[in-house]
């Protein structure tokens, strides 16, 4: 956890508690090393000890953290972490969320620019607020990949990936080439919803994923896997996916 991380989210037994407060969270940080005592967070903190007082009175009353008394001397206050970090928001992907959230605000009304803006919001907002949505949307992109199946008339590997460059630009996807190495390879250049992202370190399209796992699936009957290796939001100008027969 450092500086860049914004909001927390932690698991506690009384349910999930959302954090933002740049206080508590470098108290929560301080605890995730162990066991601290009152006099070290106030130094470490650099604030005062009233002020720490009062968040620590607040972490306590939210389940977060534990008081305990050192055995030897009752008046000596400890302080140990009583719940479970589950995820934590980033700069650079808030950023992003922010951008969107301003693209909704001027987005024109005669055009579907609305409902693209409202999908990147949902979408990079859940990343920026601590959720990894990662996985929940390449299971719903395979739902999506098994629904739109039929609509594609090949039933053999290499008719649909004849078909897929075309659903992709008549559905504003992106431009998607096939490159053929040993083993063919998915390129897709202007993404329709990460093109514009900064390098973030980490790849973006795992719907688009589900969406070519599920097609393949719904078409062949065959389990491919699909998983993308090249993203604008790891420093790429393109998307690439690589297909393994499972």
């Amino acid at each position: 956890m450092g500086c860049d991380h914004t909001t927390m989210i932690f698991s506690t037994d009384n349910g999930i508690v959302a954090i933002d407060s740049p206080v508590k969270l470098k108290i929560l940080e301080l605890l995730r090393n162990g066991t601290i005592a009152f006099e070290e967070l106030v130094e470490e903190s650099g604030k005062a000890k009233s002020t720490i007082s009062v968040h620590l009175d607040d972490l306590e009353r939210l389940n977060l953290i534990q008081e305990k008394t050192h055995p030897g001397d009752k008046r000596k206050k400890y302080f140990v972490l009583n719940s479970l970090c589950l995820a934590f928001s980033e700069t650079p992907l808030r950023n992003q969320y922010k951008r969107h959230l301003d693209d909704i605000a001027f987005s024109r009304s005669n055009d579907n620019s609305f409902i693209i803006h409202l999908f990147h919001t949902i979408r990079f907002g859940m990343e920026a607020y601590g959720f990894d949505p990662k996985p929940i949307l390449k299971r719903l992109g395979t739902d999506i990949g098994i629904k739109i199946g039929p609509k594609f008339k090949a039933d053999n590997f290499e008719g649909i990936l004849k078909e897929l460059p075309v659903f992709w630009r008549n559905h504003k996807l992106g431009d998607m080439i096939i490159i053929r190495n040993s083993e063919p390879v998915i390129q897709v250049k202007n993404c329709h919803h990460c093109c514009r992202m900064p390098d973030v370190g980490k790849t973006l399209c795992s719907m688009d994923e589900g969406i070519l796992e599920g097609v393949f699936l719904s078409r062949l009957k065959l389990d491919y896997g699909v998983m993308e290796t090249e993203c604008f939001g790891n420093g790429y100008d393109h998307c690439k996916f690589v297909i393994e027969k499972k």
